[in-house]
C-alpha cells in the first residue's frame, strides 16, 4: 500500500511517500481502508521531533475515515463507513497517513452519510476537541456568552459554529484584520483583533464573558483569564502559539477571583462518546458548517504540512486518497 512514512525529525520534507505492506488484520482490531483524513498539529510536533515517546520509522495520523476492509472480530460489517482517532493512533503504532490502517476495534465507530470524504474527513478529531472544549470543559450553556481566542484556527472555527447553533453568543479573536469577515460569517457577533492583550477591551465590550476557549495557548493565557467575568471558566485546549509552558506562573496573581482554569485534551472514550452522527447529519443538512481549509491528495502530504506550519489554512486541512 501507498503510505507516508517518517524516518527522522524534521520539516515538511521528512515525509516520505513509500510503499510497505498492507497490515494483517486480527481479532480485536478494524482494517479500515482510509479515503480521508484531517492533519492536526500534533502531528506536526511528532515530525519535529517533539513527541519524545514516538519511535521512528512511524505513520503518522491520528485520525481517519474510510471503510471497512475486514473486522475478524465482527465488529463491523465489511463495507461499512468508519471514523477513528487518537488511541496511540499515528505514534504507538502506524496511522492514518496511509492507503490502509489497522486499529482497535474499540476506537471505531460506524458513520451513516452520504457526505464527500474530504468533508466527512475534517470532522472527527476537529468535531471531537470542539465539543469536548465546550460542553465537557466549559459545561457551555444556551445563552452563555462564548470568547475563542484562535478563532481562525479548525477548532475555533468548529467550535465557533457548535456554540452559535446552540444558542451561545460567540466573540472570536484573530490577529489579522483581513480575516475578521470570516469570523462574522461563521457566526461570531463581535471580533477582537488579537494584538496579545485584548481583556480591557473584552471587558469594555461585553462586561466580561461566561467562558474562553484558549487555543493560541500558554502566550495569551493570562490575558484570556482576565477576559472571563467573575464564575467563568477558561479552558485550554490549543497551542497555536506554540509555547508549552508559561514562565514565571504565579497562579495568586494570574487567575483572578472566582474565575476557574480547566483544560481539554480529548480521548477515545471522548471520541466514542460524543454525539458524532448527530453532527455529521448537522453538517449533511446544512445547519452547521464544516470549516474545511483546504484539501490535498496524499501525494502532495509535504505540501499540506506546509501550509499547516504556516497557520494559513483558515481552516482544517484535509487530505485524501480516493
Amino acid at each position: 500500500m501507498k503510505a507516508v512514512v517518517i524516518r527522522e525529525a524534521g520539516g515538511p520534507d521528512v515525509l516520505k511517500i513509500e510503499r510497505v505492506p498492507v497490515p494483517e488484520p486480527v481479532a480485536g482490531k478494524v482494517l479500515i481502508r482510509v479515503k480521508a483524513f484531517g492533519l492536526n498539529r500534533s502531528e506536526m510536533f511528532t515530525r519535529q521531533g517533539l513527541s519524545p515517546d514516538v519511535r521512528f520509522p512511524r505513520i503518522l495520523g491520528i485520525e481517519a475515515v474510510g471503510t471497512v476492509e475486514s473486522a475478524p472480530g465482527g465488529e463491523f460489517p465489511e463495507g461499512v463507513t468508519v471514523a477513528t482517532e487518537m488511541g496511540g493512533m499515528g505514534r504507538d503504532f502506524d496511522g492514518g497517513y496511509a492507503e490502509y490502517t489497522l486499529v482497535p476495534a474499540s476506537q471505531v465507530r460506524s458513520v451513516t452519510t452520504n457526505l464527500p470524504w474530504e468533508t466527512l474527513g475534517a470532522l472527527p478529531e476537529m468535531m471531537q476537541t470542539a465539543w469536548g472544549s465546550l460542553y465537557e470543559a466549559l459545561a457551555l450553556k444556551a445563552g452563555e456568552a462564548l470568547l475563542v481566542r484562535g478563532g481562525t484556527t479548525s477548532i475555533g472555527l468548529a467550535a465557533a459554529a457548535i456554540a452559535g447553533s446552540r444558542g451561545v453568543t460567540v466573540y472570536a479573536t484573530t490577529r489579522s484584520v483581513q480575516r475578521r469577515q470570516m469570523l462574522l460569517d461563521n457566526g461570531a457577533t463581535e471580533v477582537f483583533i488579537d494584538n496579545g492583550a485584548i481583556a480591557p477591551d473584552v471587558v469594555s465590550r461585553t462586561g466580561g464573558v461566561d467562558k474562553v476557549l484558549e487555543l493560541v495557548g500558554a502566550t495569551t493565557l493570562d490575558d484570556s483569564l482576565r477576559c472571563a467575568k467573575q464564575g467563568g471558566i477558561v479552558c485550554m485546549t490549543g497551542l497555536v502559539g506554540n509555547k508549552w509552558s508559561i514562565d514565571d506562573f504565579a497562579p495568586m496573581e494570574s487567575i483572578p477571583k472566582g474565575v476557574y482554569l480547566t483544560t481539554y485534551g480529548g480521548d477515545v472514550e471522548d471520541f466514542m462518546m460524543m454525539p458524532l452522527q448527530e453532527l455529521v447529519d448537522q453538517v449533511a443538512a446544512g445547519s452547521l458548517r464544516a470549516p474545511i481549509g483546504k484539501v490535498f491528495h496524499i501525494d502532495d502530504i509535504v505540501e499540506a504540512h506546509r501550509l499547516m506550519d504556516s497557520n494559513a489554512a483558515g481552516g482544517k486541512i484535509v487530505v485524501v486518497i480516493t
